[in-house]
């Protein structure tokens, strides 16, 4: 690991994430990637209208790895920072140069692709057979993993992206929690005021991906 570091670190430039910042744009060539160090964004399909958010990473990922690792140029998604950070870019030419160097990097990022898709997959899934509320619990879950904190800047806007809902059932699910004590809702804000009563709200639906990533990252 600190050799894979080694040869990353000469091309890693320290940037700001600023909220709502694009990092990658749809039909656009990925020329440069991201490694959030704080803060989190969030990865959207769709056109305007239809939007909808598939996948959600921090400080455990790399923005652009999936079509870029694949030798992919570009994507039909939208890389967005949802929460501002901080983050290290890297040109796609420095990557796939420490890659090709480096077996055992390459694995760990093809590792991470892999915890993505399972994050997708459980998204589409819970998108299909669990109420709104449950889907809301755990993205809230998924900010806070990330976040390290309890308070989650998002508008109601956003949470419809995120959830694929209207704005109005946003409301509701929110003032549902919220009438539970779990979180306390302000303009712009949710503070999570009670993680083990969400993620028994959220069921099965949080937790696979987490585990996954746990199991093949955070124990080697």
């Amino acid at each position: 690991m600190a050799a894979d570091l080694a040869l990353l670190v000469p091309s890693l430039v320290p940037v700001p994430l600023d909220r709502g910042q694009v990092l990658i744009e749809p039909g656009q060539p990925i020329r440069e990637l991201v490694f959030p160090e704080s803060g989190f964004v969030s990865v959207v399909t769709g056109r305007s209208g239809g939007e909808v958010e598939i996948a959600l990473l921090g400080c455990e990922g790399l923005v652009g790895a999936v079509p870029s690792l694949l030798g992919i140029d570009r994507t039909p998604d939208t890389s967005v920072v949802q929460a501002a950070g901080r983050g290290y870019r890297i040109r796609l030419e420095a990557l796939e140069t420490a890659v090709d160097r480096s077996p055992t990097l390459r694995r760990l990022l093809l590792t991470f692709v892999h915890t993505l898709y399972i994050q997708t997959a459980q998204t589409a899934r819970t998108n299909l057979t669990d109420n709104l509320e449950a889907r809301l619990a755990r993205w809230l879950l998924m900010c806070q993993d990330r976040l390290g904190g309890s308070d989650i800047a998002v508008t109601h806007e956003f949470l419809a992206v995120v959830l694929g809902v209207q704005r109005s059932s946003v409301t509701v699910a929110i003032q549902m929690i919220e009438g539970r004590a779990l979180i306390k809702a302000r303009r712009g804000r949710i503070h999570v005021v009670d993680r083990r009563g969400l993620e028994a709200v959220a069921g099965t639906s949080y937790g696979l991906p987490e585990a996954e990533y746990a199991r093949l990252i955070e124990a080697e």
